[in-house]
């Protein structure tokens, strides 16, 4: 039976100095997300950094792509607008909102 492929979290994690501060040092580890946050590294007191999650763009998998696709929002009951020019923006997705944002309303 082939291996199963299973994604895990990038984690950032931040070197400590004596006090407990950051030192501005960071390092990445791929952990389980049941996994507890490292204390120590190398020796070294360490803390984990808060990061934004990783939401699909230009560069994501085609599944991701698509669950944020204009129609899938769009059935999903949100709301999105796309700038499509400058300080105009149009709702591309969704029904609630003004049709046009603009820096002239």
């Amino acid at each position: 039976m082939p291996a199963v492929e299973t994604q895990m979290p990038v984690y950032v994690y931040e070197y400590l100095d004596d006090q407990g501060q950051g030192t501005g040092e960071h390092f990445e580890l791929v952990q389980k997300m049941a996994d507890d946050a490292l204390t120590e590294h190398e020796g070294r007191k360490v803390h984990r950094v808060p990061t934004l999650p990783n939401i699909a763009g230009k560069w994501s998998d085609i599944k991701g792509k698509s669950q944020l696709s204009n129609k899938n929002l769009d059935r999903l009951g949100f709301t999105k607008y796309e700038k499509r020019g400058d300080g105009y923006m149009e709702r591309v997705a969704g029904k609630e909102g003004p049709k046009t944002i603009s820096l002239d309303d």
